[in-house]
Parts: structure tokens; sequence; C-alpha cells
């Protein structure tokens, strides 16, 4: 993996553990982030959480991620929307399914993969024009 594409996974790691496991309970191994703490707003909550997890999606999809991780990306999205959507037990169950953890860890994997194939040659993620927001784009 180049730095450039290092220090995006780095961002979306950090992200994935605010929103999956940035807290945890005393006395327990139990751990939640802000899309638990978000899905307890009745209504919502749950509709607020998608919005860095469709952040996530959407980098795995300027990185270049096959059609097949992004399907498996927004089927764990849409799971834990699902299941948090239930009152209190959905919430309970949502703590352990940890969709934007697992989302990144598919991107991660499917970049190495695709890294250790061409990685002599790996000239595809270097930072290009086309990465700039498209405002930016004609300032550039």
């Amino acid at each position: 993996m180049t730095p450039h594409t290092q220090a995006r996974i780095d961002r979306l790691d950090r992200l994935a553990n605010n929103l999956d496991s940035r807290y945890r309970l005393p006395l327990t191994n139990i751990r939640f982030g802000w899309d638990a703490i978000l899905g307890l707003v009745p209504g919502i909550g749950d509709i607020a959480a998608l919005a860095p997890a469709a952040y996530i999606w959407l980098e795995a999809h300027r990185m270049g991620a096959s059609k097949g991780v992004k399907l498996r990306m927004a089927g764990n999205t849409g799971l834990d929307w699902l299941i948090g959507s239930v009152p209190i037990v959905g919430d309970i169950l949502d703590v352990g399914l940890r969709a934007n953890r697992r989302n990144v860890d598919l991107l991660r994997s499917h970049l190495e993969k695709q890294g250790s194939l061409n990685h002599a040659s790996d000239t595809t993620d270097r930072f290009q024009s086309s990465d700039l927001p498209k405002h930016r784009k004609n300032a550039a």
C-alpha cells in the first residue's frame, strides 16, 4: 500500500473505532461507540449513524474497491441499520455487530490483496487531480 492509501485507511480506522468501539463498559469487555449511542435516540438516531457509514463506503469507492466489496459493505451497513431500528433489543445487538469496523477491515483486505498483486507497479492509488472535490478541481 502506498503511504497515501495507508493514511486514508488509518483515518477510516479511527472513524470506525469511534463509531463501534470507542468506549468500554466498566468491569466488562463490552465495547461500544457513537453508533450505539446515536441509536438510542428514537427515530433519528439510526438514520444519523448512516452518514459516517456512507462516508466509509464512499471512501472505499474512491479507493477502487470492487463491486463485491462495496456490496458486502452496503449489506453490513443495511443490517446494522435494520437491527438497530428495533427498540432496545436492536440497540443491544447493534453493539456486537460493529458494521463500520467490518467495512474498514473488508476494504483493508481488498487493498492488501490488490497491492500484493501489483506491488512493484502500484501507481493506481497515488493522489490525482480526480481525487479533489469537484469545486476545487478547476482551481487546481
